[in-house]
């Protein structure tokens, strides 16, 4: 398949793209289906599909280079779209299901179970299919077959169908629970409020708005939200910051391919200390995210995903041989960032004044995620023409900047 810098560059596009505009299109109707189990089923099964397909299709333009980009880009915004749902329906039920004090505790159970079983899969199988010719098709059919086993889990769940009124008002936004504050950050309880409900239902006469006017859906949906919460804009500025890690991770393997000469049989270390990485950081984030609240672990994560794009420059300036050996340092903060996700997701969680509010907020959050992606294919055009290191080193810059606005972003639970 061919490759190129604006190739490279479109990835993360379609990737953040595809998992962010759908989910804000969508969150409206996950939000009102009083059970969401069934949408991760359905969601779970359009991955491994999307995954089966580009199986078959490998095998069939193989002989055709472009043709086979082509198909490869489409089935990739497919598949982004598909785990954008994915991953709003599961934190809609996380949001319903999990107590804010319990969520740290589920993201570690979760990531160092998904750690294990990758970095199996990496040593069992991925390694022999990688030295093999054409072993990609097998790499993405058992792709599709673990996405298909997963559809099977969210059958195990005893989700309680939703609240009808939830749609329209939070039962503890009455009159009779305004005085009441939280009295355990940690737990949910119900017809206990947050401070900040307190206020806005003092504003508001004790009385929801969404008791006398139409719920705004849409452009006005987002528009109303992102006007009454301005804890909710600079988390949103903090995650379009914190993307740039994320816009530059197609040019890591890059620069260690074409500048270092590293070999495709160095991606079973890669993902190894990737995902040892990712089990390690979620057993310190989880449990402290749990005690000391979700915007510390969040400042923290945001600010050691600089360190990425700078290994990278600082094994630019030694000799090749030590900086291919090496290289697999890099990957150890590159293992932050599925932890980071979901502690923007947590953080989206407990930001919503009410449950009828989770997809919302969570979808705003990871639309701002995507934003600066539109950007991403001239940030390959720019390592083309100016080379890795002036690029690795600005986008070090902006998520530095995203670590320090995140600092001003209040505790949810005590404000």
């Amino acid at each position: 398949m061919v490759d190129s810098g604006l190739l490279r560059g479109l990835l993360p596009v379609l990737n953040r793209g595809g998992q962010s505009v759908p989910p804000l299109f969508s969150a409206g109707f996950v939000s009102r289906r009083p059970v969401k189990k069934w949408l991760l089923v359905a969601t779970s099964l359009a991955m491994a599909a999307c995954f089966a397909i580009l199986a078959v299709v490998w095998n069939l333009l193989q002989g055709s280079p472009g043709r086979l980009a082509v198909a490869f880009l489409v089935l990739y915004g497919a598949f982004a779209a598909c785990n954008g749902l994915n991953q709003l329906v599961a934190a809609a039920l996380q949001g319903k299901l999990i107590p804010p004090g319990h969520r740290g505790r589920a993201m570690l159970v979760s990531t160092v179970v998904g750690s294990v079983l990758a970095i199996a899969a990496a040593l069992l199988l991925l390694r022999p299919w990688l030295a093999e010719v054409n072993g990609f098709p097998k790499i993405f059919a058992a792709t599709a077959f673990f996405f298909a086993l997963a559809a099977a889990v969210p059958l195990l769940l005893d989700e309680p169908p939703d609240d009808p009124s939830d749609d329209h008002a939070d039962p503890s936004e009455s009159p009779a629970a305004a005085g009441q504050l939280v009295s355990d950050p940690g737990v949910a309880h119900p017809g206990v409020l947050r401070p900040s409900v307190v206020q806005r239902a003092v504003v508001q006469g004790a009385l929801p708005r969404e008791v006398t006017e139409p719920a705004p859906r849409g452009t006005r949906l987002w528009r109303d939200v992102l006007a009454d919460d301005p804890a909710l804009v600079r988390v949103s500025l903090v995650a379009a910051c914190f993307s740039a890690v994320i816009i530059m991770f197609p040019h890591y393997q890059a620069f260690a391919r074409d500048r270092l000469g590293t070999l495709p049989a160095s991606l079973v270390t890669w993902v190894v200390v990737q995902n040892l990485a990712t089990g390690v950081a979620s057993l310190f984030a989880g449990p402290l995210s749990d005690r000391r609240g979700t915007k510390v672990v969040l400042v923290g994560l945001v600010a050691c995903s600089a360190l990425t794009p700078l290994a990278v420059t600082a094994l630019s300036l030694v000799p090749s041989a030590m900086a291919a050996r090496w290289f697999w340092l890099v990957y150890v903060p590159l293992g932050l960032n599925p932890v980071s996700l979901k502690v923007f997701t947590n953080y989206a969680l407990e930001l919503a004044p009410r449950q009828a509010d989770h997809a919302t907020y969570v979808s705003i959050v990871g639309a701002a995620l995507a934003a600066p992606f539109v950007a991403s294919p001239f940030v390959g055009l720019a390592v083309d023409a100016l080379g890795f290191r002036l690029v690795f080193v600005t986008g070090a810059l902006v998520i530095l900047a995203g670590a320090l606005v995140a600092r001003g972003l209040p505790e949810p639970r005590w404000h």
